[in-house]
Parts: structure tokens; C-alpha cells; sequence
């Protein structure tokens, strides 16, 4: 949302900004991943968004485009782990027969989108260099550091509410990792009086479980120190899980299918949305409306339309002869390609509105079926190595942008094939 006015300003290349929030997103994932089984999945959760809105609300005041970027770089580690903190305190905290609620979670996202596009549409337009401006100084150019600090003050807000309102119990799953399985179970009673109802869950329950058959002697105590949790979450990555993953040519077919496409989403989907107010702005500027009021108004609108696309993914796994690959390979963009067609504003507006609606239909999508096509055993290595692909190559749009030239179509183009042939393969 910030890479046009923050382009403008220092005149440097900007993929460089989304290259910077793209490492900081795959080192985030990594660290809150594996720490939150060492320190708990409360302190990661009530820590990602202090890191995000502490950071957020300095880089405002940066005074040049590298403060910027590593600001940028350290808010993104907050927001790539509350990703997989909050899902997996979602997932744990569920029964197994409603966890299919998951898929619901990616609805967030388009509200999310929404609150930024209107938040910078209120902000931006008069507080920033016009797109034909040839020159812009920061006095006349402060809407996105009006911006981000808005932004950053809501998260530290947000977070103030979860540390001080938000009453989260540390993960029953977690704790009995950790041999607190006395406050596991006192978790789980809690959990359900909140709920008007009542466990029978003891401790004795669990202590029955607590050692595991061995070989040799028969049986060992399981080791809960943090260092055991550690290595039991890398254990996902073992070469035996993976193995498993293709062990009969059907599974390495639809195993090697599934992690391709998300590595291809991981590339097209960031190329396209870190680019797309650029590519509005200097399009709409050729079509003779490309002021800075149009160019957020138009992301204004493209963010409304991403929340009836989720809800019509979640819609269109379950309907008879369509199913997740149906609904899958029908969602592909080729709105992209008709969008480089334009010759009008409201033409491009229009063509990106289609990408918009079916990218959220995809996502939907594809969250609801990934973790169905491993098997239960190996689910959270194949579950990894779809995400490890994801950010690895959402890591390289940034630097593929950096040899294209932004005031074409070529962007477009490229993302629009990669899309193409997501759905081609699905």
C-alpha cells in the first residue's frame, strides 16, 4: 500500500521494501514456529504483535528508504510468527470434529485488507506527491508515515487488548509436552466451565500415558525439556516423514503437486499484490486519472471483493462434481492477462476486481485441502514443506521485480502465467 508514495519520496527501487518484509516473514515463521515450543504458545502470542507495533510505529520516522526497510524487515518477523502461533492455538483449542474452522480463519485476511485499503484512502490522498510530481519532498508526502503509524498504534492496541483483556490459557498440548500435564488438565476444566460445561479429564488419565513403549527396557520417561520439544518439531522434517511422503508413486504425484502449487502461489501471489497500487497508480496516470485519491479508492474496492471470495471458496469444496480441484482450477486469474488490455481506468479497476474475487477463492481453497491430501502421520512435515516453499519463493518475487520494470506489464504478466499454471496443474 506504501510503495508508491515510499518510491516516490527516496526515489530508489521498491521491491527492495518488499524483499525486506518477505525475509522478515520467513524468519518470523521460523523462530515463533520452533519457540513456541520451548516458551509457549502464550508469550509468542502476546509477543508478535508487540514486535509489530513497536516497530511498525517507529518506521514512520524513518529518514531514509534502508531505516525503512529494516524496520520493515523486524515488524515482518512479528507478523510471520503470529501466523502460525495463532493457528496452531486455534487448531489446539478445538474439537477434532470442528477444526475444519480453520479454513473460516482466511476471511480475516480480506477484512484486513479492507481496514488497511480504507485507512490509506483516508489518509494518502491529500498528504502525498502526486504520481506526476516530479519531485517530492517529505513535508509534502507524509500520508504514509501517517499511515504506518496508524497502523502500528492499532497493533499495539490490539495487543494491549490480548495482554490485558484476552484471558488466553497456555496450550493444554503444549504443557503436557512439557511434563505440566497437572496444568494441563486444570486448562482443560477451564476451558470447558468458560463453555457451561464439565470434563472428566484427570490427571491420572494422563499419567497413564506419560512413558513411552521402548525396545530395549520397555519404557522411558518422554523428556520435556525445551530441548526435546525443539527436537521433536524438527522431527516433523525427518527423512522418514518425508519419505513417507512418497512412498507409492500416487501419494509422490499428488505430494510433489501440492507443494509445487503453493510454491507458485508463494512466487505470483506477492509479485502481483506488492505491485498492484504501483501499477494502478502509473497506469491510471497514462489513462489521465491517476491521482492518489483514485488510486486507493480502487484498492478500496478491490479489498471489499476479497470477502465474498473466501466465503464462496469455503462454498464451492462442497458442491457435487466441483470439490477442491474444481473449484481449484476454475479460480485461475486470467483476469490478469484481461487487465493488461485496458485502455480505461475503470477497464483495469474492473479486470482486477475478477483477480481479487477468485485469489480469495483460491486461498480458501487450497488451505482446506492441503492438509487432507497427506497422510495423518506425516500431515505436519507435508503441511512445512508446502509453507517452506511458499516463503522461500515469495522471497523471490520481490527480486524477479527488481529486474522488471515496473511501469509495464510485465509484472502482470508474469504473475498472470504463474496463476495460469497453478491452475493447470490443480
Amino acid at each position: 500500500i506504501i510503495l508508491t508514495p515510499v518510491v516516490n519520496e527516496f526515489h530508489t527501487r521498491g521491491p527492495f521494501l518488499t524483499l525486506s518484509q518477505n525475509v522478515g516473514l520467513l524468519v518470523g515463521a521460523v523462530l515463533f514456529g520452533l519457540g513456541s515450543d520451548v516458551w509457549g504458545r502464550r508469550v509468542s502470542f502476546n509477543t508478535t504483535l508487540l514486535i509489530v507495533g513497536i516497530f511498525a510505529t517507529a518506521a514512520a520516522g524513518s529518514p531514509t528508504f534502508t531505516a525503512l526497510c529494516v524496520l520493515a524487515a523486524i515488524w515482518s518477523v512479528g507478523v510471520g510468527g503470529n501466523l502460525p502461533v495463532d493457528s496452531a492455538i486455534f487448531l489446539e483449542f478445538l474439537p477434532g470434529t470442528h477444526q475444519y474452522l480453520l479454513t473460516v480463519l482466511s476471511i480475516w485476511w480480506a477484512f484486513g485488507q479492507l481496514l488497511a485499503s480504507l485507512v490509506a484512502w483516508a489518509l494518502l490522498p491529500n498528504r502525498s506527491c502526486p504520481q506526476t510530481a516530479t519531485t517530492c519532498a517529505k513535508k509534502d508526502n507524509m500520508g504514509w508515515r501517517y499511515f504506518v503509524i496508524t497502523m502500528g498504534g492499532l497493533m499495539l492496541v490490539l495487543w494491549g487488548i490480548r495482554f490485558f483483556v484476552f484471558n488466553l490459557h497456555e496450550s493444554p498440548k503444549y504443557l503436557m509436552g512439557r511434563g505440566r500435564d497437572a496444568e494441563a488438565v486444570e486448562v482443560v476444566h477451564k476451558v470447558a466451565a468458560y463453555n457451561g460445561k464439565t470434563s472428566n479429564l484427570t490427571l491420572e488419565d494422563l499419567t497413564k500415558f506419560d512413558q513411552e513403549a521402548d525396545p530395549t527396557d520397555g519404557h522411558k520417561v518422554l523428556d520435556t525439556s525445551a530441548k526435546a520439544a525443539v527436537q521433536r518439531n524438527v522431527e516433523k522434517f525427518s527423512s522418514n516423514h518425508i519419505k513417507s511422503l512418497f512412498r507409492t508413486r500416487k501419494l509422490a504425484i499428488s505430494t510433489s503437486l501440492i507443494i509445487l502449487i503453493w510454491a507458485i502461489i508463494g512466487l505470483a501471489f506477492p509479485l502481483y499484490n506488492a505491485f498492484v497500487p504501483y501499477y494502478l497508480a502509473t497506469r491510471g496516470a497514462d489513462f489521465g486519472d491517476g491521482s492518489v485519491y483514485i488510486t486507493y479508492r480502487n484498492q478500496v474496492i478491490l479489498s471489499v471483493l476479497g470477502i465474498p471470495g473466501a466465503l464462496v471458496g469455503g462454498w464451492a469444496v462442497d458442491l457435487p462434481y466441483v470439490g477442491r480441484k474444481g473449484a481449484l482450477s476454475i479460480s485461475t486469474r486470467v483476469f490478469l492477462f484481461a487487465g493488461t488490455t485496458a485502455r480505461t481506468s475503470d477497464g483495469l479497476l474492473g479486470w482486477n476486481c475478477g483477480y481479487t474475487f477468485t485469489s480469495n477463492i483460491m486461498y480458501g481453497v487450497l488451505y482446506a485441502m492441503t492438509p487432507e491430501l497427506f497422510p495423518t502421520k506425516d500431515r505436519g512435515t507435508g503441511n512445512g514443506l508446502a509453507s517452506t516453499a511458499n516463503r522461500i519463493f515469495g522471497i523471490m518475487a520481490p527480486i524477479i521485480a527488481l529486474y522488471a520494470d515496473l511501469t509495464t506489464s510485465v509484472p502482470i504478466w508474469v504473475a498472470g502465467s504463474l496463476f495460469l499454471l497453478g491452475g493447470v496443474i490443480s
